[in-house]
């Protein structure tokens, strides 16, 4: 007849001084070299001057959502295109006159003009759920003549202000000079 061996040891292993758990040992270890870790970071600074020191949290008894850390890191690393198509383009709807804007020429502002109309229809085409698409092309050729009005205008503006200072800063000279 053959013998039969012991069954295993299932039980997690244990500390032969405390009787306590293995991994319970390793956890508390653990929790006392973070504590160090936070009293060392205290005594060098590293805490003072952090954004926000001083003010209240945020949000702070408003209901709860358990999406708001994405809401914050979207906001905080300006993550764009994670939007459904129909949000997404109306967003970049409202600030394309300001993307055009920082663009230097006409063909730049024409190839930005032909992308979003392009993603328009696309999104018009293939409908992928989310809000109701309402975002509608731009006429590339109204929008050229705008944004060169617009370019005109801040050309303007700056002459003007650079003209102003030399005003101011002729006048200055004058009575400097006068009283010299």
């Amino acid at each position: 007849m053959a013998e039969k061996s012991p069954a295993p040891d299932r039980q997690p292993p244990r500390d032969p001084r405390t009787g306590k758990s293995a991994a319970y040992q390793r956890m508390q270890q653990q929790a006392k070299w973070v504590e160090l870790q936070v009293q060392q970071a205290q005594q060098r600074g590293d805490f003072d001057d952090l954004p926000g020191f001083g003010k209240p949290l945020e949000d702070l008894g408003t209901q709860h959502d358990p999406d708001w850390w994405v809401k914050k890191l979207v906001e905080r690393e300006q993550i764009t295109g994670v939007l459904p198509p129909a949000l997404q383009l109306r967003t970049d709807d409202a600030q394309l006159d300001g993307k055009l804007d920082r663009v230097t020429t006409e063909r730049e502002v024409r190839a930005e003009l032909d992308d979003f109309n392009d993603r328009v229809r696309k999104a018009r085409i293939q409908p992928l759920g989310g809000p109701p698409m309402i975002t509608k092309e731009r006429d590339v050729d109204a929008e050229v003549e705008r944004w060169k009005g617009r370019r005109a205008a801040r050309h303007e503006a700056q002459r003007a202000a650079v003209a102003q200072r030399e005003t101011h800063e002729r006048a200055r000279r004058r009575r400097r000079f006068r009283k010299g």
